[in-house]
């Protein structure tokens, strides 16, 4: 069982950083593609940032492209999620997932992970 917690969510004003953390316990966390989605009020759940497992490479949605960074930390089993210039619109619950897709095209879709957090919120306010 591979349990996911994250952490670094919070209020910002807009224009501002944060940086988003999921530890990962139970599990080989480099066997894993980690991904990040988010969830804002009313609203479907966002494929946000994905590092593929073995490769290392990385792809975003195209809402946060050139404005957040996704990492990883095998030795810390951690995953980061970098959130620059943030715009209110980029208030939502924030989930980070675990899967075994070594594809990015596959790796945006939530069906591609088998275990997630619990979430944290992040609020950007104008």
């Amino acid at each position: 069982q591979v349990r996911l917690v994250e952490s670094g969510g919070g209020l910002v004003q807009a224009g501002g950083s944060l940086r988003l953390s999921c530890a990962a316990a139970g599990t080989t966390f480099s066997r894993y593609t980690m991904g990040w989605f988010r969830r804002a009020s009313g609203k479907e759940r966002e494929f946000v940032a994905a590092t593929i497992r073995l490769s290392g490479s990385t792809t975003y949605g195209d809402s946060v492209k050139g404005r957040f960074t996704i990492s990883r930390d095998n030795a810390k089993n951690t995953v980061y999620l970098q959130m620059n210039s943030l715009k209110p619109e980029d208030t939502a619950v924030y989930y980070c997932a675990a899967g075994t897709s070594l594809l990015p095209l596959r790796a945006i879709r939530s069906s591609e992970y088998d275990y997630w957090g619990q979430g944290t919120q992040v609020t950007v306010s104008s």
